[in-house]
């Protein structure tokens, strides 16, 4: 190993990875280390599940209903990147893109009173799915419309929230929506990892 390097990058979160990856596109010479037995630091996936028990030191590991550890591959934080978005062309000048797979999004899920539930993508899974009553359907709906129509700058689309002093639990409590489905929303559409 070399002793000597312009630039020494300490982590592989992606952060790490896009700035090693831009000094080395630029000809530096760059040592990048990372204590973890794994890449992507706080945003990595970790496989088999077993590792991820490790992570969170959970002692029993998982249930054997979980079938074969090696299917699993959790990320600690979903990725999603817009197909033609700054950060994919960024990625594809540093060549981090050796490191990544791509793939389109199959599906999302939720956990929820002890089951796990697709997140609903088409009008029809919407009104197929437990995740939420018939009347709170119907509610969550209208909000979904309010939000799809909201322009900034156009107040007609207000409907009588302002943007500028209206917090998104007075706008969630304007369309009657109740806390499971406020938590639905934060997390499983908008994918805030914490209240």
């Amino acid at each position: 190993m070399d002793e000597e390097y312009d630039v020494i990058v300490l982590g592989t979160g992606l952060t790490e990875c896009i700035l090693s990856g831009i000094m080395s596109v630029n000809g530096k010479k760059v040592l990048h280390m990372d204590r973890n037995p794994y890449y992507g630091g706080e945003s990595s996936s970790i496989t088999p599940l077993e590792e991820l028990y490790k992570r969170f030191q959970l002692l029993e590991g998982p249930p054997e209903a979980m079938g074969r550890g090696r299917d699993w591959n959790v990320d600690l934080i979903p990725k999603f990147l817009m197909a033609n978005g700054q950060l994919v062309k960024m990625l594809l000048y540093t060549e981090v893109t050796r490191y990544l797979d791509f793939k389109v999004v199959e599906g999302s899920f939720v956990y929820k009173g002890g089951k796990i539930y697709k997140v609903p993508s088409t009008e029809t899974e919407a009104l197929a799915s437990n995740l939420m009553g018939m009347f709170e359907k119907r509610r969550f709906r209208k909000f979904l419309v309010f939000v799809a129509n909201f322009d900034e700058n156009d107040p007609k689309t207000f409907e009588g929230v302002d943007p500028q002093s209206t917090s998104m639990r007075d706008v969630y409590r304007k369309f009657d929506l109740g806390q499971d489905v406020i938590d639905f929303t934060g997390h499983a559409l908008a994918l805030y990892r914490t209240d």
